[in-house]
């Protein structure tokens, strides 16, 4: 078995036992199924789908892009009863494959490239993501590891048509994701004009078949279901819009300041569904920045991590509930690429280790006492 295959299984296996169980929250399963009755629509409203939009006449439209339901379809064509954490738990154990090979490519190093891969899926919130899988987790993890899989190509391959193709299929995942788009512009740059041509070619397919979807839905190319959910601006979140700059605080306290909650009984400590900060989840995250700052690709890793979280710290609403901060998943790609660069000048010593230790035991901590035993409040 080749090492990659037995990292797969190896998350495989742990996304799977330490499940929360089958989802309520299903929208790309259902979404899957009416594309395979020929339906861009589900003509069903569970009340405990509360972002359907209803289109008047019996239809309801899923306001989620629709990528993970795209990849659902083969797997619902093969097995009757295939559950939508399953396609979670195996996306989520291909994050800690490319994030592997990536670290192979910056350096050399089988130490290094495991490390990696142990932090990226036991040592982040994407094993909580993964082992849930509820729709807005589905989504997130499945745009990390196309984005993921687009910075591999990058750093491995000259073949601007499969860097376009991943970088589209991560947008028709989440659609923010388009903002980090100068990242691979300038860095194929010097390349020639030539190769940027063949990237946007690799990339229109998802961007044509999107613009498609929403103009057949919504009457515009544009990504507006949002706004239509009903009820949605009488929620207190969003009483500024879904995008205002006065939410930055708000998500800037859980991303930088969240905490867990403390109670008065056993077992003490449990996770906030309000979320936690990313160095509490990811302390090893902290050798991000060590990265040399000189070189291009790190620099514009920084900038995109930038572009993105001007996006997501803007949106009404901090990503509840959750574990961690999930809206960070959507730069998480960059941040592994910094983070090995950064451990990559050195040996790994001892602080990398115990770092990573920590990072596991929190995410561990966080999986059971959430999916386990449902330790867990505001």
């Amino acid at each position: 078995m080749t090492p990659s295959l037995f990292i797969f299984f190896l998350f495989l296996l742990v996304y799977i036992i330490t499940s929360a169980g089958k989802t309520p929250y299903d929208y790309f399963l259902r979404l899957s199924q009416a594309f395979l009755e020929g339906k861009y629509y589900i003509d069903e409203n569970p009340p405990w789908l509360s972002e359907l939009i209803p289109s008047g006449d019996g239809k309801f439209y899923i306001v989620h892009p629709p990528m993970p339901a795209i990849l659902l379809i083969p797997f619902l064509m093969i097995f009757k009863n295939f559950q939508q954490q399953y396609i979670a738990h195996i996306i989520g154990a291909l994050i800690p494959v490319v994030v592997f090979n990536l670290s192979l490519k910056i350096k050399k190093n089988i130490k290094l490239a495991i490390w990696s891969s142990l932090l990226s899926g036991f040592g982040t919130i994407i094993w909580f993501l993964s082992s849930v899988g509820s729709s807005w987790y589905l989504g997130q993890i499945t745009a990390c590891l196309f984005l993921l899989l687009a910075i591999y190509k990058l750093i491995t391959s000259d073949d601007p048509i499969k860097i376009g193709v991943f970088l589209g299929a991560a947008y028709l995942s989440r659609v923010n994701i388009i903002i980090c788009i100068p990242f691979f512009i300038f860095l194929l740059k010097k390349k020639g004009v030539k190769e940027f041509a063949k990237l946007i070619l690799g990339f229109m397919p998802f961007f044509i078949f999107n613009s498609i979807y929403n103009y057949i839905r919504f009457g515009t190319i544009f990504d507006v279901g949002y706004s239509k959910i009903p009820g949605i601006f009488e929620e207190p979140w969003y009483q500024k819009g879904l995008v205002n700059i006065s939410y930055i605080p708000d998500h800037l306290k859980i991303l930088l300041l969240g905490m867990p909650k403390i109670i008065s009984h056993f077992p003490y400590i449990i996770p906030s569904w309000a979320g936690m900060a990313i160095w509490l989840t990811t302390p090893a995250f902290v050798f991000s920045l060590f990265a040399p700052i000189k070189e291009m690709v790190v620099k514009w890793s920084w900038i995109s991590i930038f572009l993105i979280s001007t996006i997501i710290l803007s949106h009404g609403g901090t990503g509840f509930t959750q574990f961690g901060y999930r809206y960070a998943v959507d730069f998480y790609p960059f941040l592994f690429l910094l983070t090995i660069r950064g451990v990559a000048k050195t040996k790994l010593k001892k602080i990398h280790w115990i770092l990573l230790f920590i990072s596991i035991i929190v995410n561990l901590w966080g999986v059971l006492w959430i999916n386990k035993f449902q330790w867990v409040s505001y």
